[in-house]
């Protein structure tokens, strides 16, 4: 059965921003995209090899109402959460955690010096979900599952070409792939149809969709909704990485006050007092 590919609705360039105790960032996914890639809610990505922009990290700072997907290239980052938890994040690994009803938590580099360079995305949780018990799981590179290409995809998310990548979400069902290609090379890859949709390229470019619209190193590119297109055609100008995210939209109220996601004002509210009062 032949494929429909979808095309560049628009680029999106970034901006560069401070976070943490001062890490500098490239925000890719901001605040007045929300509505129109939901689930997702924001998306960073940290790159530096000069430890001033990284070594500081972010101290413990709390989380309500999403997920968080962390996803390292290069580098090491110690999590520690305020239940005890602990884990290791390091080259080609994975974390998902769900912050749920709440959770203190601190990313801090394990290095000293050298690349650190990674992903942050958030995901948004549904409203009968928003309060639910804090989770996470810590993937190493060897449990997120590869898949031929013309170079690799590595499957952190969901399913392509009937493989399951490391995690799935029921609510969300997220697409969440890393593709390696060749100079040269094309790819077809399936997005079930109504999903919301991206591409980040981090390395290379890329030409998206019939129309070979032309995506650079460090650029986003939002994928149309027309109906009944349910694929993304990628050629690679040049050695191309990049990200292929896309999930199941919500379609519910989103209220954000910096690191609380609800639903109403007034469960952010709720949330901010629930922090202060130290019921986290």
């Amino acid at each position: 059965m032949s494929k429909t590919s979808r095309e560049v609705e628009h680029i999106i360039n970034g901006r560069e921003v401070s976070d943490g105790a001062g890490v500098r960032l490239l925000r890719v996914l901001t605040a007045d995209l929300q509505r129109r890639l939901d689930p997702f809610l924001m998306l960073d990505e940290f790159r530096s090899d000069n430890p001033d922009d990284y070594i500081a990290g972010f101290p413990s700072h709390p989380h309500r109402g999403f997920e968080t997907i962390t996803y390292m290239l290069a580098g090491r980052m110690r999590h520690r959460d305020n239940a005890g938890n602990e884990g290791l994040l390091g080259p080609g690994g994975v974390q998902w955690m769900t912050a749920g009803r709440g959770i203190v938590h601190s990313e801090l580099p394990e290095q000293e010096d050298g690349l650190m360079h990674g992903f942050q995305l958030w995901l948004n949780l549904p409203a009968e979900r928003k309060l639910c018990e804090p989770w996470y799981r810590d993937i190493p590179a060897a449990e997120i599952p590869s898949a031929p290409a013309q170079g690799e995809a590595r499957l952190i998310a969901g399913h392509w070409r009937d493989q399951a990548g490391a995690m799935e979400r029921e609510a969300t069902e997220p697409l969440y792939l890393d593709l390696h290609l060749d100079a040269g090379s094309e790819e077809t890859l399936e997005i079930p149809v109504g999903h919301n949709a991206f591409l980040y390229v981090y390395q290379g470019e890329v030409a998206v969709g019939a129309q070979q619209r032309g995506v650079k190193a460090r650029q986003m590119a939002v994928l149309d909704n027309r109906a009944g297109n349910d694929s993304v055609a990628i050629r690679a100008a040049a050695d191309s990485r990049l990200l292929l995210i896309a999930g199941k939209p919500l379609g519910e109220p989103i209220a954000q006050w910096g690191p609380f996601v609800m639903n109403t004002r007034e469960q952010v509210e709720e949330a901010i007092s629930d922090f202060r009062d130290g019921r986290f």
